[in-house]
C-alpha cells in the first residue's frame, strides 16, 4: 500500500463503531479534543507500537487521525512499510469538527496545549523577530537566524515535512508519559 486510503468525516463517523482510531498528535493536542474513542499514539511512537497496531489491524480496520491529515498520512506510510494497511481521516480532526461532529476531551488530568501548527508558527515567528532585532541592535549577522527560518519554511512547504515540528514534539509537554503510552497500548490490545 503506497497511498493510504482516505475516509471523509461523514464516512468515518458512520463507521466509527467498527474502526480502531489512532490519533498521532501530541498528548497536549489530543487533550484539546479528539475523535471519540481515539487512542493517542504520537507519530514518533508509532514504531514502538507496531505489534499492537498490527494486532488491531488483523481484527478490523484502523483509522489514523491527526490535526489536518499530514502526520496521519506519514504514519500510514510507516505502517504500510511494515505491512499494516490503514486509512487516514481526510482533513483530520479539523475537518471532523468542521463537519459538526463532536470532539471528545479527556476527563481530569490531561492538559490541553497549543496545536503543533500553532507551536511552529509561534516559534518561527519568535526566532525571525529575534534575528531581526539582534541584527539591528547588535550585529547584522544575526539576521541569518531569520533567513534560516525562512529557508526552513520553504523546505517544509515543498516536502510537506516539518523539522521544527519534529523538534517541538520532543518537548516534555508534547510527549506522553511512559505510563500513559503503556495504558494506551493496553487499551489497544483489548479492543
Amino acid at each position: 500500500m503506497t497511498t493510504p486510503l482516505t475516509l471523509g468525516a461523514g464516512e468515518a463517523r458512520s463507521r466509527l463503531h467498527e474502526l480502531t482510531v489512532i490519533d498521532v498528535r501530541t498528548p497536549g493536542e489530543y487533550a484539546g479534543g479528539h475523535v471519540p474513542g481515539a487512542l493517542n499514539i504520537p507519530l514518533d511512537q508509532i514504531r514502538h507500537a507496531l505489534p499492537d497496531i498490527r494486532h488491531a489491524a488483523d481484527r478490523g480496520d484502523v483509522l489514523v487521525v491527526c490535526a489536518s491529515g499530514a502526520r496521519s498520512e506519514n504514519a500510514c506510510r510507516v505502517l504500510a512499510d511494515n505491512g499494516i494497511d490503514t486509512a487516514t481521516l481526510s482533513g483530520g480532526t479539523g475537518a471532523w469538527a468542521a463537519a459538526g461532529h463532536d470532539l471528545q476531551r479527556p476527563q481530569g488530568g490531561a492538559r490541553a496545549t497549543w496545536g503543533m501548527e500553532r507551536q511552529v508558527r509561534f516559534t518561527a515567528g519568535t526566532v525571525v523577530l529575534l534575528g531581526l532585532l539582534l541584527g539591528v541592535l547588535l550585529h547584522p549577522a544575526f539576521q541569518i537566524l531569520s533567513a534560516g527560518i525562512a529557508a526552513g519554511l520553504v523546505f517544509s512547504a515543498l516536502t510537506n515535512t516539518c523539522g521544527m515540528a519534529a523538534m517541538l514534539a520532543k518537548l516534555p509537554h508534547n510527549r506522553p508519559g511512559r505510563a500513559d503510552l503503556d495504558d494506551t497500548l493496553t487499551r489497544l490490545r483489548s479492543r
